[in-house]
Order: C-alpha cells, then sequence, then structure tokens
C-alpha cells in the first residue's frame, strides 16, 4: 500500500499525538504510584536480579497499591502500538525524505524503520515477565530476561527517535531537488 505524503504526515502526526497523550498519563500514574509506595512501575525496568522484583512486590502489597501497579502494565500494553506506530512513521518519513529513490540507503532506512516495532515487541514481553514474576514470583531467569527485553526495547525507541527528528529536521529543509522544481 502507497501512502501519500500528507497521508504519511497525518498518520505520523495523530499516532505521535496519541502516544504523548498516553505517555503522560503513565508519567502521572507512576509519579502516584512511587509516591505512595517509594517504587514506580517504571522502577521495574532496572531490577536485574530477583531480590530486586521482591523489594518492589513487598511495596505493592496493599490492595489500592497493586491495583494501580497492575493498571500502570496494562496501560503500557496500549501505548505500546502507538509508540511503535509513531515512531514508524516517522521514520518512514524520514526515508521519503533523505532517500527518495530506490538504492542501499533507502533499504536502510527500510531496515531501521521497522526498529520501534521490535522495541514495542520487547516491551510486551519485558511487560509480561514482569507481571509473571509479580503474580508467581520473582526468579532470576526471569528478571534477567526482563533486563535484556527492556535493553533491547530502548534501542529500538532510540533509533525510531533519532529518526523521526531528522524527518522532522526534514521538514524545515528543502532538497536541491525540490527547489530546482519550483
Amino acid at each position: 500500500m502507497q501512502l501519500s505524503r500528507n497521508a504519511l504526515n497525518a498518520r505520523w502526526a495523530w499516532t505521535s499525538a496519541a502516544a504523548f497523550a498516553a505517555l503522560a498519563v503513565l508519567v502521572w500514574l507512576d509519579a502516584v504510584l512511587r509516591d505512595k509506595t517509594g517504587y514506580g512501575a517504571g522502577d521495574l525496568q532496572g531490577v536485574r536480579g530477583a531480590w530486586d522484583v521482591r523489594v518492589i512486590m513487598d511495596h505493592w502489597a496493599a490492595p489500592p497499591d497493586s491495583a494501580l501497579a497492575g493498571f500502570a502494565l496494562g496501560l503500557d500494553y496500549l501505548f505500546m502500538p502507538l509508540y511503535a506506530a509513531a515512531l514508524y512513521f516517522g521514520a518512514i518519513a524520514a526515508r521519503e525524505r533523505f532517500a527518495p529513490k530506490p538504492g542501499m540507503a533507502r533499504r536502510v532506512l527500510e531496515f531501521l524503520a521497522v526498529a520501534p516495532v521490535a522495541g514495542a515487541l520487547c516491551d510486551a514481553c519485558e511487560n509480561g515477565l514482569q507481571i509473571f514474576m509479580l503474580t508467581h514470583g520473582p526468579n532470576p531467569a526471569l528478571a534477567l530476561l526482563a533486563v535484556e527485553a527492556t535493553t533491547v526495547k530502548f534501542v529500538g525507541i532510540f533509533v525510531g527517535l533519532v529518526l523521526s527528528l531528522a524527518a522532522a529536521v526534514g521538514f524545515f529543509f528543502k532538497r536541491k531537488e525540490e527547489e530546482a522544481e519550483k
């Protein structure tokens, strides 16, 4: 399916706006949870062992706190496709801006455009592992797998952010071919 430049930009804009809105809610929920218990859902991303998961679990033992933590982790699943789509569309916009003709650069940018989607899939694995450990007890191997998934997630997000930023900057600078056409 081919998208026009206007349709691509529109999809990039609305998915970005929705992702920012969901991120704002997630950050707010995380701050509320951290204020109440000392740990937010984001703190699970940095744990490297089962003991760290256990410490966070113990702080979330009260029903209101565990419900808030569960809601934050669940809302993150809704955030994943939003940021994946926004960063993917931004990467495709960068591809269209900087490599409009077939060639190696276009293929590389097409390959890199999938990084945010892979990051979102790793985010889903990370959350699934965290939820499993929260409901079945911490496990050192699962904690390590969750940390690895977190690392891959952040690499995918970083690649998507760099390409989206490049596309946004590209809107302000005309290519020589575009200026020659006018």
